[in-house]
């Protein structure tokens, strides 16, 4: 007979472990033949089907369950007929697109600034607020000036802000009294020339309003 005895616990632990990884793996191994043909089968007729339901007449091409809003009519940047709300029934949709693009450029600017600090930090900032970030750096900011401080960048931010809204307000009463051909958020702003080719235009501003939108989300999660 055979004297050396059962396996060892730990020899038989190790052992059942390395068939459950095995198995485990197997699992997400990709498949071949008819069932791998048959995934990409019904991926490609899904496909198909949202874009069948996304582009039928009078439909919302972002929900195709819902009627298209009357006034998003696809002509604007980034239009893809989304209001479930029919929030565009009962607002000016150029103050609506004015103010989605003033915000979407906050936003960017604000989730840019977010990963910076994380990188570099201005000469001095660390001997006011110390290593305070994001919504901190704001409330050590406003626990500073309201102490009595020196400090005065919350009232900095605010007049220069402040300043800039009274600067480009005129632009923007004069689009909505439809006295200038200005679209909703075009300030003439294009230091590097990248209007000049129209189409290269229309794609930048696509990106604009689509970029926008995701860093407001993006920053309502960082806040």
């Amino acid at each position: 007979g055979d004297s050396r005895g059962p396996p060892p616990a730990d020899a038989m632990l190790r052992t059942l472990l390395l068939v459950a990884s095995a198995a485990s793996a197997a699992a997400f191994a990709p498949s071949f033949g008819t069932s791998a043909v048959s995934s990409r089968s019904n991926a490609v007729t899904g496909m198909k089907m949202q874009s069948v339901l996304s582009n039928r007449p009078g439909k919302s091409k972002a929900m195709p369950f819902l009627s298209r809003p009357e006034k998003l009519d696809g002509s604007m940047p980034g239009d893809v007929g989304f209001d479930p709300l029919g929030i565009s029934n009962y607002f000016d949709l150029k103050w609506m697109r004015e103010s989605e693009l003033k915000h979407g450029r906050v936003a960017m600017l604000a989730a840019t600034g977010a990963i910076v600090q994380d990188i570099f930090t201005f000469p001095g900032v660390e001997k006011v607020i110390g290593a305070a970030k994001m919504t901190g750096a704001h409330d050590k900011y406003l626990s500073l000036e309201i102490g009595g401080s020196k400090v005065a960048t919350m009232h900095q931010m605010l007049l220069w802000i402040g300043l800039l809204e009274i600067l480009t307000a005129p632009a923007i009463v004069q689009t909505f009294k439809g006295e200038t051909s200005r679209a909703p958020g075009d300030f003439g702003f294009d230091p590097l020339g990248f209007s000049k080719n129209a189409a290269a235009a229309s794609t930048y501003r696509l990106k604009e309003v689509k970029n926008g939108r995701l860093a407001m989300i993006g920053v309502g999660g960082m806040v």
